[in-house]
């Protein structure tokens, strides 16, 4: 800028669509136009509805995002770094669990209204939640590898924790991560039931019954393993 000419800040310089940079930035045109005009709604809760669905999908594409940095990290032996982002990747899951809280202002009767232009869509089909069971095996095979690297058994990263401290925490940051996803798939189980109820087809086919016997699912069963073995370790060294 040539000297002496004052920049106008209320003008935007980010190529886009916008009348500001924040819109150019954030692509807020895209973005608030990705869900129903109230035209196209067959109730008024479908905003309600997208919203909740958009922003989690958002949220787990971060979560997601951060779990495969962090699997790069461990490669690398990069354990303070790794940690970082899997605290991140955790209050993702955190916050997708969250949002579904709003779900159950809807009223159960007139959801059945909106229920009936969602075709087949379930959560089932959920592509952030598919990515997390398709990030988390490379990233647990990652720690394994770490930790036997040095000889060590799960039992020995807790053990002898206070040697291995970055061993310890990525152990509780993996269990962190794994505890968030079973959390969502209760809560996600529980809003379901209260709104369609429990002993019905969802719009995919499939019994809701089948959403609780999903809950037990886990990222790292070893690491929820383990715990039991440290009690019963426990328990045997003082016997």
């Amino acid at each position: 800028m040539a000297a002496g000419v004052e920049e106008d800040f209320s003008q935007p310089i980010l190529p886009g669509k916008g009348v500001s940079d924040y819109e150019r930035y954030l692509r807020t045109d895209e973005l608030l136009a990705l869900q129903k005009t109230p035209a196209e709604m067959a109730h008024r809760d479908e905003l309600l509805f997208q919203t909740v669905h958009q922003s989690s999908e958002l949220w787990l594409k971060l979560g997601c995002f951060e779990v495969e940095t962090a699997t790069g990290h461990l490669h690398a032996h990069e354990v303070a770094e790794a940690l970082r982002l899997l605290r991140r990747a955790s209050d993702c899951l955190k916050i997708a669990t969250q949002v579904l809280d709003m779900l159950e202002h809807m009223s159960p009767w007139e959801y059945q209204t909106i229920r009936e232009v969602l075709g087949h869509g379930s959560g089932f089909d959920s592509p952030g939640f598919r990515s997390i069971r398709r990030v988390s095996p490379p990233l647990g095979e990652a720690f394994h590898a770490l930790h036997r690297e040095q000889d060590l058994s799960l039992v020995d990263v807790y053990v002898r924790g206070r040697e291995f401290e970055g061993l310890y925490q990525l152990a509780e940051a993996l269990t962190d991560l794994d505890e968030w996803a079973t959390t969502w798939r209760v809560r996600h189980f529980m809003v379901v039931e209260r709104i369609i109820g429990g002993h019905v087809v969802g719009t995919q086919g499939t019994p809701v019954e089948l959403l609780g016997k999903l809950v037990d699912r886990k990222l790292y069963p070893e690491l929820w393993k383990v715990r039991t073995e440290l009690t019963n370790k426990a328990i045997g060294d003082a016997s």
